[in-house]
């Protein structure tokens, strides 16, 4: 064991190595890049040793950057408070790092100039990928960026950006969750969803909304967006005469958190005035009054699926742009068992 502090670690260069090992310097660089079975035995256990005694620690991004690889992957995310952003970053790096490579994460926070800072900061990585999350606003740097390298987006689109897409079958989960309240015995239904903001997966799943409710003559259904006159609104809902008892739809966690928030400061008698259901399954869904009945994404597995389509890319794959649609799983709890029980 050395005695070397991390400081004194951090200054320990390869010339450093070659003159405590006797040997060239670009035998050091030979033993700690691809070439080491170039070196005989006896010179490869002195640079080994020098190395333990030194505390010498490679610079990794300059040897990737010598190569010509850096083994990075950027990911941009909108906004790393939501838990769907968590819980896909988390399956992206656990896949990157099964093969490899390593993840730099950027979150816009949802500005604008935020995004477009972090798309140059990225490039100045020299990342070999990128995975998208965000809300697409600078479409003109995304797209010179996916003429340089792979990019894959998750969850949301980009106008007129032919490129991999991995998220959610939104029509398909807003079929599900209407199926569900329709045989649940709920007829008045309200989709409380996050503003559009141009994001693509909410547009889809308000328009998968309104084209079902047509298709549905037992069902009325309106939708209003989150914000200040979320909880007014929400009154307004309950307290207008409708066709049979009233269930409410969140789009996703973020609208299912403001929607709860609301119906506490109206006393609603959680669930027994009122079906929910809520797109996403989050961790605390089961501890409101008898559990929100979710439809939970494979987060994981959408993260995973982002990174292989973005190695296929990496490793030469030039075919068609390809689009993953994954199934949400519907998870039934209390907040949808009142009508029928």
């Amino acid at each position: 064991m050395n005695d070397f502090s991390a400081a004194q670690r951090s200054r320990v260069t390869m010339l450093d190595v070659a003159e405590h090992a006797k040997v060239s310097k670009a035998s050091v660089s030979r033993f700690i890049g691809d070439d080491r079975a170039l070196l005989s035995d006896a010179i490869a256990q002195r640079i080994e040793q020098a190395i333990a005694e030194l505390g010498y620690r490679p610079n990794q991004m300059a040897r990737g950057l010598k190569r010509g690889r850096t083994r990075l992957i950027g990911m941009l995310v909108a906004d790393i408070r939501n838990p769907y952003s968590i819980a896909v970053m988390h399956g992206v790096e656990t896949a990157c790092r099964q093969h490899g490579y390593s993840l730099v994460v950027c979150n816009t926070d949802r500005d604008d100039e935020q995004e477009r800072q972090h798309l140059a900061l990225l490039r100045s990585y020299n990342i070999e990928g990128l995975i998208v999350n965000t809300l697409g606003h600078h479409r003109d740097e995304l797209h010179e960026l996916h003429r340089e390298m792979p990019l894959v987006l998750v969850d949301r689109k980009v106008e007129h950006l032919e490129s991999d897409m991995v998220g959610l079958n939104n029509p398909q989960a807003v079929e599900m969750a209407l199926a569900h309240l329709e045989e649940r015995g709920y007829r008045d239904v309200l989709l409380v969803t996050e503003p559009f903001d141009g994001t693509s997966s909410r547009i889809e799943r308000v328009n998968s909304f309104k084209a079902q409710i047509e298709q549905r003559p037992a069902l009325r259904g309106t939708s209003i967006e989150t914000g200040s006159e979320l909880t007014a609104r929400l009154k307004t809902f309950l307290e207008t005469p409708g066709p049979g008892p009233k269930a409410l739809f969140c789009a996703n966690g973020i609208a299912a958190l403001a929607s709860t928030h609301a119906l506490r400061e109206l006393n609603i008698n959680l669930f027994d005035d009122l079906g929910l259901i809520a797109l996403d399954d989050l961790d605390w869904y089961p501890l409101v009054g008898s559990g929100i009945t979710a439809l939970a994404q494979p987060t994981t597995e959408i993260g995973a699926s982002a990174f292989e389509c973005l190695l296929k890319r990496l490793r030469g794959d030039d075919g068609a742009m390809r689009t993953l649609d994954f199934s949400a799983r519907l998870i039934v709890r209390g907040s949808t068992l009142g009508v029928s029980r």
